[in-house]
């Protein structure tokens, strides 16, 4: 079975990059905005938090590695937990 869906790569991105990598042939685009963002210290990633309370992932490529689908996969129930009303 194929798992194309787990990568999508948008090198015509004026971002592309968004992160300064090793292999950019491996940066997967595919979530582009992290979706485990609002999970503030249990999103698993590798983060910061500025002087002004704002998280940074701008250090984080979680997401945006080989196995990134699979982690943010594995968040999605901590996510829809604490978005249920």
């Amino acid at each position: 079975m194929s798992e194309n869906y787990k990568f999508v790569q948008n090198s015509n991105c004026e971002f592309f990059p968004c992160h300064k990598v090793e292999d950019e042939s491996k940066f997967n685009c595919l979530f582009c905005y992290c979706p485990l963002y609002m999970l503030g210290e249990d999103c698993g990633g590798n983060y910061t938090y500025g002087d002004n309370g704002i998280k940074d992932c701008s250090h984080c490529l979680v997401p945006h590695s080989p196995g990134g689908y699979t982690h943010v996969m594995s968040k999605m129930g901590l996510v829809i937990e604490r978005t249920r009303k």
